[in-house]
């Protein structure tokens, strides 16, 4: 099931990703920090994004989904999939 997550900047934001189209894998999360934001607001580890801003992920490279992170300086509001 999908759900939608928004923390609440600035970063860090507490999460890091794997994958990717250049990995042809999924973009998901593969690390939380303890108490990071991520973590307050429940994103789960292998939990898929697929939305970044309202943008879909659906053939973005790992590089294009954390410069779409970076560029969040306000809120990083994310659609995720457990």
């Amino acid at each position: 099931s999908s759900y939608s997550v928004s923390l609440v900047g600035p970063a860090p934001w507490g999460f890091r990703l794997q994958g990717g189209k250049d990995f042809n894998m999924p973009l998901s999360i593969s690390r939380l920090n303890d108490n990071g934001k991520a973590a307050r607001a429940h994103v789960g580890i292998g939990d898929v994004v697929l939305t970044i801003d309202g943008i879909s992920t659906d053939g973005m490279t790992h590089l294009e989904a954390q410069n779409k992170i970076k560029a969040c300086t306000g809120n990083l509001n994310m659609t995720l999939q457990r």
